[in-house]
């Protein structure tokens, strides 16, 4: 969605805009207004810096979660329209940066003194790359990663003969022929080696076909200068990977949502996700269910490191914020060894920081918490997303030809890449 011209859909926005908009006026009476995600380890490492910056500071800070909506797009998106907007937002995906900054609603944060040289050691050259904007500004914080990798059930792996899970496409496919059967005799198939979300919502194809294209190509872009650039074996190879997938049965074709989790019942052996899980399976898990990590399967010929999906969530400031220098120096406070530290702890989500195992300060973590380290090792090989300000609509396209190929068989990989790049083109401008 293009925001260029907010006020045609004004009204759409109306209601969440109200209710942001009563908000705002308890909002102003404070110095700095910090919305977090919804997430209760992010509310309290959110809470815990603000508590500590208001004992010593007399400009004090307001956190709280995203206000309820159907989703935090749509209530960011009503925010901006009514003026209603934090100081701070933490948990923009990086994918929308672009379209926000284009809009005028971001503060450019390398205007702030300081604050390149504060990114660049933490975060690297490379991190710097991918989030400078196409007007050469920088419109947000690198903040935190979930790399996506592979887990898997180490004694269902086992039970295929293997030692570790399969990390080739004819690799993990033999695994899923061997794997996936009915075991009732019901006519059902109702054990997969892995399976992944089939609905056809933009956002679920950043959990299927982008990690695995990313770690077929090297981490090459969807988007660039302005074009379409997927037309390639990277992504027909993914798109025929995954359409052998669910044609065979080898993954379930309903929705990961329904149910019990098929991972920890043991009817999966796989799954692709982020270092988030982790946290989740220690919690949950029986205490005989042993698993690992490793990378994302790849093509056949694949030589050299594996790429993923970077998962990147940052901090934004809004152009409503009247002083964004105070803003950025409690954004630091949250940042620097001790804040990231605080929130590997609290999160299990991986900071944005470079040489996170060389760090002393991050040892004794590491130590106590070993099966994350897999994804702090990925997140040197890693990518967020194009700066593209219609990425939604081109991962949405994606996603209409996935639905068409993947998941029911009706073109061929190679059409359907085709004719997704063809569309992108036109959504592009290009003709």
């Amino acid at each position: 969605m293009n925001i260029r011209n907010l006020k045609p859909i004004f009204n759409y926005f109306f209601a969440i805009t109200l209710l942001l908009s009563c908000n705002g006026h308890e909002q102003k009476e404070k110095t700095i207004t910090f919305w977090s995600s919804n997430a209760s380890q992010e509310i309290l490492f959110t809470a815990y810096f603000a508590d500590k910056w208001n004992e010593n500071h007399s400009e004090k800070l307001e956190s709280q979660p995203i206000p309820e909506g159907q989703s935090s797009e749509e209530v960011i998106m009503a925010a901006v329209v009514g003026r209603t907007t934090p100081d701070i937002y933490a948990n923009m995906w990086q994918g929308l940066v672009e379209m926000y900054a284009k809009s005028g609603v971001l503060v450019p944060l390398d205007t702030i003194e300081g604050f390149t040289d504060f990114i660049m050691a933490r975060s690297g050259e490379a991190v710097v790359k991918e989030i400078t904007s196409a007007d050469g500004h920088i419109y947000q914080i690198p903040w935190k990663i979930n790399p996506f990798m592979t887990i898997y059930n180490e004694k269902k792996i086992a039970q295929l003969g293997l030692d570790v899970v399969p990390t080739t496409y004819s690799a993990y496919l033999k695994a899923g022929k061997d794997f996936s059967k009915d075991t009732d005799g019901d006519g059902y198939v109702d054990k997969w080696i892995g399976d992944t979300e089939v609905k056809n919502i933009w956002h679920q194809r950043l959990n299927n076909f982008y990690p695995l294209y990313l770690a077929a190509s090297n981490g090459a872009p969807l988007i660039k200068d302005n074009k379409a650039v997927f037309n390639n074996e990277y992504a027909v190879g993914v798109f025929n990977f995954l359409q052998t997938i669910y044609r065979e049965g080898y993954f379930a074709k309903e929705s990961n949502t329904v149910g019990s989790d098929k991972f920890l019942a043991g009817h999966t052996a796989t799954k692709w996700t982020g270092a988030w899980d982790v946290s989740y399976l220690e919690r949950y898990k029986e205490d005989d269910f042993e698993y690992n990590i490793a990378h994302l399967p790849v093509p056949d010929d694949h030589r050299g490191v594996v790429y993923t999906y970077a998962d990147p969530k940052n901090i934004v400031l809004f152009n409503t914020c009247k002083n964004p220098a105070l803003a950025w120096e409690f954004i630091k406070t949250m940042i620097d060894e001790a804040g990231d530290l605080k929130f590997l702890e609290l999160s299990g989500q991986i900071p944005r920081r470079q040489k996170i195992k060389e760090n002393e300060v991050f040892q004794v973590f590491l130590r106590e918490n070993p099966k994350i380290i897999p994804f702090i090792d990925q997140s040197n090989y890693v990518y967020g997303t194009d700066n593209c300000e219609v990425l939604i609509e081109v991962l949405d396209i994606i996603s209409q030809e996935y639905e068409s190929c993947v998941i029911h068989n009706k073109k061929t990989p190679a059409k359907a890449i085709a004719d997704a790049s063809r569309a992108v083109d036109i959504l592009l401008g290009n003709f």
